[in-house]
């Protein structure tokens, strides 16, 4: 029982970390890209997961972890914010290496518009659930910043993408709050969400996740072309003709 959750995340990852390998894609060259894009963004959300733990609005049944406990969260909590986003990333790689999805940009308007709109509005109908609120405030700056400020153009190419990786997605964060289980790994304060549940899920949960997913990849992309930049600069001093 104490691996449960070490197991959740084992399984969730290996597939992908072993297929990251296969000549057709070799994402494992993009190992350095994607360990520091997540842990760039995972410092805001275990600060975020340090927070709401320290409040109560949810908690961990340590009983299906091995035990490790580093500032109020089990370990496999600190390793969820690298293996799950690693999982979601080598999707959307394999998905964007032999799908050319670039014509969905012409909806990016649309689905920020929308998407704004109805977090604003479930913020304001349940401003006294705290992670209702954080999550849809996160989520509504997060797709403002990156639409009119940084101009991303691949937001609903992403969402495409994630809203695939929801058939991940129900069945790992299932188990984690309770599906199948005596009780849950991750239990939360029902005065702290609006209660609306997937199965056992929060539907926060999805929200909280897809904006960790656009942050992950965002970075990604950013750390993916430095990175490109650098091999090619490297490749051209040494092509370069000695004297």
């Amino acid at each position: 029982m104490e691996y449960t959750y070490s197991l959740i995340l084992f399984f969730t990852v290996i597939i992908c970390f072993v297929a990251s390998f296969d000549r057709r894609l070799r994402f494992d060259r993009e190992f350095i890209p994607f360990l520091k894009a997540s842990a760039l963004v995972a410092i805001f959300f275990i600060a975020w997961d340090i927070w709401f733990t320290s409040r109560g609005v949810w908690w961990f049944d340590t009983r299906y972890t091995i035990g490790v406990v580093i500032a109020g969260l089990p370990l496999e909590e600190w390793l969820f914010f690298i293996f799950i986003p690693f999982s979601c990333i080598f999707t959307y790689f394999c998905i964007n290496k032999f799908f050319r999805l670039e014509q969905l940009s012409a909806f990016n308007n649309i689905l920020v518009f929308v998407s704004v709109i109805v977090c604003a509005v479930v913020a304001l109908r349940y401003a006294d659930r705290i992670y209702t609120v954080v999550t849809a405030v996160v989520t509504i700056l997060t797709l403002l910043i990156f639409h009119f400020v940084l101009r991303v153009q691949w937001i609903t190419q992403a969402s495409l993408v994630f809203t695939l990786l929801m058939l991940g997605f129900l069945p790992v964060n299932g188990i984690l709050t309770g599906t199948g289980l005596e009780s849950p790994i991750v239990n939360y304060n029902p005065a702290d969400f609006m209660g609306i549940r997937i199965l056992t899920i929060p539907i926060e949960d999805a929200v909280y996740g897809y904006s960790q997913f656009l942050l992950v990849l965002y970075f990604f992309k950013n750390f993916q072309n430095k990175q490109s930049e650098q091999t090619g600069q490297l490749q051209f001093i040494s092509r370069r003709p000695k004297k």
